[in-house]
């Protein structure tokens, strides 16, 4: 006994700790301390801590309740014994219920845990006690003004904050000014909200203890309260309704004995008002932030699952899956992962019937969604769309395919690149699948195609290369000789690239980054003086699909877009050349014409991004190489050497790996290739090196026989310092 006392004080002392570690240590010596649990230990820990309820010090008020929460876990073993613990628990509850209105904020999380653990080892009536208090605390601290009560015991610090939201707009006009949320919503939206999270999470954690016993206490003024919480103007408000939802629709279902779920028939309450969990539920999985989208993902799942059968399921699916369906490709890695997860486990393989039958539910929301303000939306949109006309029934989406291109060329001048590219390619697959519908479009797409084909990210060029060879597979030959014409006028672009680029040096191939005008750009005073803030991570007022007005927040460069460079579309043309040449031997053929024109452009070393380019023509080489065949390609293999061996010696990284890799690829189209690439890349480590071998063609035909016996007599290769040496 002497021994557990010393153990109980120990690790009494440590839970009044102000440091977290050591009251997190005193947690779990005061667990081991009490297995098993004796009525006399119980008896004196329950004493000394309701006794710290009372401290001044939070930290001593958060420890002694997670203490007594450890407790109460505890109470199981021992209320079959004679002691009476109807005081213990009848003081606790009242205490607990008054720390949810304590100034700091752990503590009230702590005392709501603690209601939770009571509901689990008392019951309902617990819930029945508490009730009126907890929901008047929600109701209560749904709204308040935006004087001084945001925060009455911080006023100071609260104007504070809201004098650095506050910004004069003096000098913007009427419609701009509109642009911009007032300084009290966006205080409202990041700010915390006295008790109401709290309270809610109080909430969500009694729900938690009772389980499938608080099905009964489900009624209309608690979802009313629930649904108006999920609706509410403060992001993290939302979302601590959101998982308060996720765990009040899990009361559907109870485990059995094997730990199966068993859903509930017969009162099951979450089935009575579906309708209303999946209207709200609806709007949360479609909401602007992605830490709600993702708690409403998390509800949904359990809602679905709660289920009876899969005829109650259906009767929610026309507004749900189509929701569930576009976060499988959000932006937000949690939100799609999860979102992936729950569309396999809710259809499994039935996702394309589902998609079939509910057709119109789901382009009604995609085409809703590709306007969202959030562009991250509106490029999952695009997406889905492509999705819709390579795996869904051609039958079932044919209907919709004119609305959904009109959205989709509407996309096409969005501020953000990755909608635009988003919403090419998604073009491109409408055209291959439903190439008759989209022939009216055809001259617009091909002049928007063309113009992504020029876009100063390389990602959007990459893309509409790939859009304008799913039009040739489309259209036919109507278009072949067009681009076919583009090309060569555009690798000959390369030659009014001018050379005093060198502020682009720093161009990035980052997403959403452009080189040093942006640079100049984030550093223009007058973009960062008396500006509105917006906190981080904020989706509005960014990117949309035609302002005009500057963007803010942490990513306020997106809507900036440079002038393309006569090079960039040159490299467009190199990516089009590898697709067209993909697509048949006869496009090959056309483009097998054109590989003097491109090694004419690798040529031109005037302008700083030559690397850039140099290093697409290495990488596009080998996939070249392989569309058109080997013996076609290999008598035009000597006009890229000398591009190839300039990457090799190029300080970039990036172009001397590609031009590595190229040597290594285009080695299939020689024959003895293994050697002949090998070959190759040694002979330029010796001259790096300066091993006399590599100033000694007739030593280096010595060293490596096999390797050049792969090459012709005179044969011209790039050497360091743009030297050359001929090998005979």
């Amino acid at each position: 006994m002497a021994c557990v006392d010393a153990a109980v004080e120990e690790a009494l002392a440590l839970l009044g700790s102000p440091q977290k570690l050591e009251r997190e240590r005193g947690l779990s010596e005061l667990t081991a301390a009490l297995s098993p649990a004796e009525p006399g230990v119980v008896e004196l820990v329950s004493r000394r801590l309701l006794a710290r309820l009372g401290d001044a010090g939070w930290e001593s008020r958060q420890g002694a309740l997670l203490g007594l929460k450890t407790l109460l876990m505890q109470l199981q073993p021992v209320r079959s014994m004679e002691i009476d613990f109807t005081d213990f628990v009848g003081h606790l509850q009242e205490m607990a219920l008054e720390l949810l209105t304590d100034t700091e904020c752990r503590v009230r999380l702590a005392a709501g845990e603690v209601l939770g653990a009571l509901c689990e080892c008392m019951g309902p009536t617990v819930f029945e006690a508490c009730h009126d208090k907890i929901l008047h605390l929600v109701h209560s601290n749904l709204e308040r003004s935006s004087t001084c009560d945001m925060d009455d015991l911080e006023p100071e610090e609260t104007q504070q904050l809201v004098d650095k939201l506050v910004c004069s707009r003096l000098d913007r006009g009427p419609e701009e000014v509109q642009q911009y949320a007032h300084a009290a919503e966006i205080f409202h939206d990041t700010a915390g909200w006295k008790f109401l999270e709290t309270s809610m999470k109080c909430l969500q954690c009694m729900i938690v203890g009772l389980g499938v016993k608080f099905n009964p206490m489900i009624t209309q003024d608690l979802l009313d309260l629930l649904f108006a919480v999920l609706g509410h103007t403060n992001r993290f408000v939302r979302e601590t309704g959101c998982y308060v939802c996720s765990s009040l629709v899990s009361c559907g279902c109870i485990h059995g004995e094997d730990g199966r779920a068993l859903l509930l028939n017969e009162g099951n309450a979450i089935l009575l008002h579906g309708e209303q969990f999946s209207q709200h539920l609806s709007s949360a999985l479609a909401d602007n932030w992605s830490q709600v989208r993702l708690a409403a993902s998390m509800a949904t799942r359990n809602f679905l699952q709660s289920m009876p059968s899969d005829e109650d399921k259906e009767r929610f699916y026309p507004i749900l899956l189509p929701r569930m369906c576009l976060n499988r490709y959000y932006l937000a890695e949690g939100v799609r992962l999860y979102s992936q997860t729950t569309w396999r486990m809710v259809v499994g393989d039935c996702g394309r019937l589902l998609v079939s039958r509910y057709i119109d539910h789901f382009v009604t929301y995609y085409l809703e969604a590709s306007e969202a303000n959030n562009h991250a939306v509106r490029e999952a949109a695009c997406t889905c769309i492509a999705e819709l006309a390579t795996k869904v029934d051609t039958a079932s989406v044919k209907p919709h395919v004119l609305k959904l291109m009109e959205s989709l060329l509407l996309s096409f001048e969005d501020e953000s690149w990755p909608v635009r590219d988003a919403a090419c390619m998604a073009c491109g697959n409408l055209v291959v699948c439903f190439p008759i519908e989209m022939r009216v479009h055809m001259e617009n797409l091909l002049k928007l195609c063309l113009g992504n084909l020029e876009d100063p990210i390389p990602t959007v060029r990459q893309g509409a290369a790939a859009t304008l060879a799913n039009l040739v597979r489309g259209f036919g030959q109507d278009i072949l000789g067009q681009l076919l014409v583009t090309l060569q006028e555009g690798l000959r672009h390369v030659d009014d690239q001018e050379a005093n680029t060198e502020r682009y040096n720093s161009l990035d191939k980052g997403p959403a980054v452009f080189g040093s005008v942006k640079r100049l750009r984030d550093n223009d005073p007058e973009l960062h003086t008396d500006q509105q803030m917006f906190s981080c991570g904020s989706l509005a007022p960014k990117m949309g699909r035609h302002s005009k007005v500057a963007a803010g927040g942490c990513s306020g460069g997106h809507s900036f877009k440079r002038t393309s460079q006569p090079w960039e579309l040159s490299d467009g043309c190199l990516y089009l050349m590898s697709e067209l040449a993909s697509i048949s031997t006869t496009t090959a053929t056309e483009i097998g014409k054109l590989l003097p024109n491109l090694a004419s452009a690798a040529m031109k070393h005037h302008y700083t991004q030559h690397v850039n380019f140099i290093e697409n023509v290495c990488r596009q080489l080998p996939v070249l190489a392989q569309c058109i065949g080997k013996r076609a390609f290999k008598i035009h293999l000597e006009n890229f050497l000398d591009s190839i061996f300039y990457g090799l010696d190029c300080e970039n990284q990036l172009t001397a790996c590609a031009a590595t890799e190229c040597l290594q690829g285009c080695s299939d189209s020689r024959p003895s290739h293994s050697a002949w690439s090998c070959g190759i890349v040694q002979f330029k480590v010796l001259e790096e090196i300066g091993h006399p071998a590599s100033s000694n063609s007739a030593s280096a035909i010595v060293i490596f026989p096999t390797a050049f016996q792969a090459f012709p007599t005179h044969r011209v290769c790039h050497g360091r310092h743009g030297r050359k040496r001929r090998v005979n």
